[in-house]
């Protein structure tokens, strides 16, 4: 049973059962593996918020999210370091205004993603017990 564990760790959490190829879905980070910057519950939060409207503040990520302001700092500027979402910063009334968009690469780093799990779904329903995959 532990050889069974510990076989089960180093396998690839991703890698498909049965030996079928899991095929990217994209371009940029070009592998088969998840992108690690957007599987993160918080930042697939803010990326999947941010696609479904234009803009954001952090007060309204903060709400929607439930999360702490120093935890959605920390996320929002990993998807801006890797291009994914955009901050612009101003004052409104002598209040700082933090608002975030989805970049472009977000948008498509976003649609991979779903792609790659869309396809993730696929294969573990193929290979279900009577489901005709094997």
């Amino acid at each position: 049973m532990a050889a069974d564990r510990s076989a089960a760790r180093r396998s690839s959490p991703t890698a498909p059962p049965s030996g079928r190829a899991l095929t990217s879905s994209g371009a940029g980070r070009g592998s088969a593996e998840l992108d690690r910057i957007i599987h993160d519950r918080i930042r697939l939060g803010i990326v999947s918020a941010l696609a479904a409207a234009p803009t954001l503040t952090f007060i309204e990520l903060r709400t929607i999210l439930g999360t702490t302001d120093g935890n959605l700092s920390v996320h929002a500027r990993k998807l801006e370091d890797a291009g994914y979402v955009a901050c612009t910063k101003s004052f409104e009334a002598r209040v700082p205004r933090t608002e975030y968009r989805l970049t472009s690469e977000g948008k498509a780093a976003l649609e991979r993603y779903l792609s790659h799990m869309e396809d993730l779904i696929r294969i573990v329903k193929s290979s279900e017990p009577g489901a005709g995959g094997e």
